[in-house]
């Protein structure tokens, strides 16, 4: 029975009375007794020998080098993969005899306050010996590039290869179109930067490491390998964390030192990251350069695919993901939501002198989108027909599913041409290419362009256990407690970061057995208090541990219903559980006085009475092993300014398939969010680096991300085909929004450019970047016109 509150209702978040009023605990609020504060000596430059580190011998005490940490047996991150090539490497949590990176950490300083610690930082001076830079991927893997790790052959974690032979579609296809697309480095840029708290419980004699991280428990694994303590020996706790995106999705070098010293020091240490470190030492992503081509037949149904991709992963794998996630999923996702049989990709995890890339929201979805569909696009161009036509000819339609594609990808449910369908008729195309023709009175040019994507989430064993890594998600699991007076407690290994966890699962469980949300806590963020969960990624919590929540749910339901039907003296078949009574009949009696009975009167139970009681943990995995996949399609009217190279966003249409929406208002906002982020990657957001490998945007003056004037109102439609393989048919959605925007808005200035002869392909498509395809557009015609004349 469907409840006003439950799954489906558009319920308002929990969280927001906290939050909204200023009641939130960030690692920012956390103020421990003796507690003091880090700042981290960097590396200045990208690739160096450290000749020696010069500490003024007032402030040795309240200096560390890697040598004090290995002294104490403090062992390097090592993210490995079973991928067979993949070269490791070792990650010194402090710079261990060479910098491969500007803002690679060499030092930390302690002092009372964070200005201190700054001020002791400034008079430390690292000697180094300057060496030959990589600073792009392409002329990294190179014969000749200077090693990053000298011990490697190259500069390659790994090289993968998907696919087979293609060779004799190429030659014969009708149509064959080539592209060369680039995506920028980007930075994450959550509200609250990463930041941990660290101490020595004596008490329990326990490391104690308060930090916003996605991934509690997988922090506490990483830190046990580093630090050499048992698991046991180590709490991790995530309090309220201000956005992840996934660049708090790992085990990063600062959480290994400051765990360090909250045990060598005796006392509590702080480290929070101020928004230059953000920017320039760690939280980088998103970067490739692919070589592709497509072929079609005249109608542009597609025959086949090949690809070479490279991604800069920087100068070290990341734990637990490795520096492989990147590219090694481009190769498995490329082909994206269409079906064809022909299809070869090779990829490059490319190692640079640049920060280790980490997994950002959508990961490599939003790069294999951007790549794929401007081959959509240019497909349509060859073969003179509409974008939006091109893919209904090539989406896997309705009646194939559940389907299987070229690599595999196992398909669950939905009608992706449906998608594209009603996206092209809410943007209402027809409008927009009269208003084409007829021409802007201000010179401007219009385009639309439209993007669809699928999305694998809640991943399982059938994808990770092969990749060799620290982590293999398998059952997700909760416990859940009827308290003594009818409440509920629900734990949880997730952790929730801005995905309305305290809401959605308590919807799952008045779902199940109808107690008021109000009544209904959620204990999450702390290894000491839930059960293990490899944590937050993928879109995968509540497809997983909402699984697992209701799991929990319906084993207390049946104890509830048995225990009900004693006292009400009926039947356990004919008791039913409606808005939180046990019903027989026309009786009732509500859960709060089943709890009574089991902790307060026992000895009225029945004689047969589970003996777990109205508490238990259960573990969920959805009936595939090869998770969901939620779709969309986002259509995008733009004007183009050929003067300026200015884009504005007149229109913007999403229709997604979730499947079943336990909080329609919670997907609208994960959306919204993503959206946002997706036009900073379309038009605004790059880390640009000199050829020394120095990170040239620190600060937000040069490191540009959209704001309130920039995100148009979107509009959301949405589709609902369940999934036939998990809890209530959910899907993930949590990155969906940010896949697609920076294909749609590139399709669509391309659109508004083709009249001029130009293209771009790189993202982000900057005013400066159009200027010059134009430029370069008109180059090209004048030459072929003065070519013609001769």
């Amino acid at each position: 029975m469907a409840h006003a509150s439950g799954v489906g209702a558009r319920v308002r978040r929990k969280e927001d009375e906290r939050l909204l009023r200023g009641r939130g605990r960030f690692v920012g609020d956390i103020a421990l007794p003796g507690m003091k504060e880090l700042a981290f000596v960097r590396s200045p430059v990208a690739h160096a020998r450290i000749r020696g580190v010069d500490i003024p011998e007032e402030h040795r005490a309240a200096v560390f080098i890697w040598a004090d940490l290995a002294m104490d047996g403090v062992k390097p991150i090592r993210a490995v993969s079973g991928l067979p090539g993949f070269k490791a490497s070792e990650q010194p949590a402090l710079a261990d005899g060479k910098v491969r990176f500007v803002g690679e950490p060499v030092a930390v300083c302690i002092a009372a306050t964070r200005a201190e610690a700054e001020d002791i930082a400034a008079q430390v001076f690292v000697d180094v010996e300057e060496l030959p830079v990589n600073a792009d991927m392409l002329e990294a893997v190179k014969p000749g590039a200077p090693r990053v790790h000298e011990h490697w052959s190259d500069n390659v974690f790994l090289e993968t290869n998907v696919g087979g032979a293609i060779a004799e579609i190429a030659a014969t296809a009708p149509v064959k179109v080539t592209r060369t697309i680039r995506t920028a480095r980007q930075c994450m840029v959550p509200l609250e930067g990463k930041g941990v708290v660290a101490h020595w419980d004596r008490h329990v004699e326990q490391l104690v490491l308060t930090t916003a991280t996605q991934m509690p428990h997988i922090v506490r694994a990483g830190l046990s390998e580093c630090l050499g303590l048992d698991q046991g020996l180590i709490r991790v706790v995530a309090p309220d964390v201000g956005g992840g995106f996934g660049w708090k999705g790992l085990l990063q070098p600062e959480e290994v030192v400051a765990g360090w010293l909250a045990r060598h020091l005796d006392h509590p240490v702080r480290w929070t990251e101020d928004r230059r470190e953000h920017l320039v030492a760690a939280a980088n992503c998103r970067e490739h350069h692919y070589e592709i081509t497509a072929y079609a037949d005249e109608r542009g149904r597609l025959l086949g695919l090949e690809a070479d991709a490279w991604v800069d992963a920087g100068a070290y794998s990341v734990y637990p993901f490795s520096a492989c996630l990147e590219a090694a999923q481009v190769g498995s996702i490329l082909p994206g939501p269409y079906d064809f049989r022909h299809y070869r990709c090779r990829t490059f995890s490319v190692c640079t002198n640049k920060p280790p890339i980490v997994p950002y929201r959508g990961v490599a979805r939003t790069g294999v989108c951007f790549a794929m569909e401007q081959m959509i696009d240019a497909v349509a161009e060859a073969v003179g027909r509409e974008p939006w036509e091109v893919r209904l000819e090539n989406l896997v339609p309705p009646d194939k599913m559940p389907f299987d594609n070229v690599t595999k990808k196992h398909f669950d449910s939905g009608d992706y041409p449906e998608s594209v369908r009603r996206a092209v008729a809410a943007i209402e195309l027809d409008g927009w290419r009269a208003r084409q023709t007829r021409g802007e009175p201000d010179g401007r040019l219009i385009g639309v362009g439209v993007a669809t994507y699928c999305e694998q989430s809640a991943h399982g064993t059938a994808v990770y256990y092969g990749w060799g890594i620290p982590m293999v998600p398998g059952h997700e699991q909760a416990q859940a407690r009827i308290t003594p007076d009818g409440g509920l407690e629900l734990r949880v290994g997730v952790q929730s970061h801005g995905q309305s966890m305290e809401t959605t699962f308590a919807q799952v469980a008045h779902e199940v057995l109808g107690i008021e949300l109000a009544r209904i806590k959620l204990v999450h963020g702390d290894t000491a208090l839930t059960p293990y969960s490899t944590g937050t990624w993928g879109s995968r919590s509540m497809v997983m541990a909402g699984g697992a929540v209701a799991t929990a749910c319906r084993t207390l339901a049946e104890r509830v219903l048995r225990i009900g039907a004693h006292l009400l003296q009926g039947r356990p078949e004919d008791a039913r559980l409606v808005d939180g009574c046990v019903r027989v009949g026309q009786a009732s009696i509500p859960i709060r006085d089943i709890a009574h009975t089991w902790y307060r009167a026992p000895q009225l139970l029945p004689p047969d009475v589970d003996r777990g009681g109205l508490e238990t943990t259960c573990g969920y995995k959805p009936k595939s092993d090869h998770g969901t996949f939620s779709y969309a399609t986002h259509a995008v009217a733009v004007a183009v300014d050929p003067e300026l190279g200015s884009v504005e966003i007149l229109d913007y249409v999403v229709v997604e398939d979730a499947g079943t929406m336990v909080n329609p208002m919670v997907v609208d906002g994960q959306i919204y969010g993503g959206v946002a982020q997706g036009i900073g990657t379309a038009l605004y957001e790059r880390m640009p680096y000199d050829d020394e490998g120095q990170p040239l945007a620190s600060t937000f003056m040069d490191y540009l991300i959209p704001g309130f004037t920039e995100v148009p109102h979107v509009r959301i439609l949405h589709m609902m085909t369940p999934s036939p393989y998990t809890e209530f048919g959910v899907k993930g959605i949590g990155e969906g929004g940010a896949i697609a925007p920076p294909a749609a808005l590139c399709n669509a200035i391309n659109d508004a450019l083709r009249p001029l002869g130009a293209r771009v392909t790189d993202s982000p498509m900057t005013p400066e970047r159009i200027i010059a395809a134009i430029h370069d557009a008109s180059t090209s015609a004048a030459a072929s016109t003065a070519e013609a004349t001769r």
